[in-house]
């Protein structure tokens, strides 16, 4: 287990991201058309083909799920996605041709200090393209991929850095097992750190030491309770986009019921949370990989991992960010090096 979601069989995870612009793309690639849903939480999401895998459509899976900065800019980069995909023979059939079944959500990172004057062609297209190729079982962490332009609340008024972060899980029942993993680009209004302090709000889903295991601060600060807002956080300029996956064999409606349970792992490591400030998403996939005899009794626990996960993840991204934004919004472990 690599604490990835990669260790859910089947798929892979790819990054690509340009320093010049603080911006980046991340891919979730699949080996095999996987069951996807989603669920949108927050007030302002920016998505592609999300219909694609509504529950009231006829095509319910996904070759690859694409996470990015750029904001509406940033939706090319499933379009250099599908040039892979289809490169490579990938896609769902229509008679004699097959068309990649890409799902996209956006996050906003267009006012952190990078350079924005890329002309007639946005990057994106080129950074999907990147990603897919460079997809893989161990991919970088922090700031890489669709993190590596985000930023989230640190004290009222105050921002650091975010980033891209991912965890796993492995569960059993009886002699079956599965296993769940969650991968997300945080670029949150809110925040993942108590007060003005190191300490995580997921501290109590923690794994070892994953994110620093500093635990929650005791007692709370009084004003931890407050909510608190990023600098400069206006309506439609955040965003957490999240990915949570099994290798369970599930139904697409199963798979949207996952999607809303996980989401209560970002109420865990996110405060506030779903606000109109963002466009908080959760898709889910399901690859098939694992027996599995009763998936109504395992649906719950399932349901429940993939919310630590996501807690998890959400933490590990903001906390394995490094080094400074061209805006200077810090990283956590320049802020807290001797945390």
């Amino acid at each position: 287990m690599r604490n990835l979601i990669t260790d859910v069989e089947g798929l892979r995870v790819g990054n690509a991201e340009d320093a010049r612009i603080a911006s980046g793309t991340t891919i979730i690639l699949a080996d095999a058309p996987v069951v996807a849903a989603a669920t949108v939480m927050g007030g302002g999401p920016g998505t592609r083909e999300r219909d694609a895998i509504g529950l009231e459509g006829t095509v319910g899976a996904a070759d690859a799920i694409v996470l990015s900065g750029g904001s509406a800019f940033g939706l090319d980069a499933a379009s250099g996605v599908q040039t892979w995909l289809r490169e490579n023979g990938r896609g769902f059939q229509v008679g004699p041709v097959r068309v990649p079944i890409v799902p996209q959500a956006i996050l906003f990172d267009l006012i952190n200090g990078g350079n924005k004057d890329w002309g007639r062609e946005a990057p994106y297209r080129e950074l999907g393209f990147k990603a897919a190729e460079a997809a893989g079982g161990d991919f970088a962490l922090g700031s890489a991929g669709a993190g590596y332009g985000a930023t989230v609340a640190r004290g009222a008024g105050l921002s650091m850095r975010g980033g891209l972060g991912s965890a796993s899980e492995r569960l059993t029942f009886g002699g079956e097992s599965v296993v769940v993993g969650a991968l997300t680009a945080v670029n949150a209004a809110g925040a993942v750190t108590v007060a003005d302090t190191p300490h995580f709000w997921a501290a109590p889903y923690e794994r070892g030491a994953e994110f620093g295991g500093l635990g929650l601060p005791h007692p709370l600060p009084p004003e931890a309770a407050r909510p608190v807002l990023k600098y400069g956080a206006l309506a439609g300029a955040n965003t957490t986009l999240c990915v949570v996956a099994t290798d369970a064999p599930l139904t697409q409606t199963q798979a949207k019921r996952i999607a809303t349970m996980a989401a209560a792992g970002m109420a865990r490591a996110i405060h506030p949370v779903f606000s109109p400030l963002d466009g908080d998403i959760v898709f889910a996939l399901a690859t098939g990989r694992a027996a599995l005899s009763d998936r109504d009794t395992a649906l719950p626990y399932i349901g429940a991992a993939a919310a630590n996960c996501l807690a998890r993840a959400i933490a590990r991204g903001v906390y394995e960010a490094s080094a400074s934004l061209p805006d200077g919004t810090q990283s956590y472990r320049n802020l807290f090096a001797s945390a």
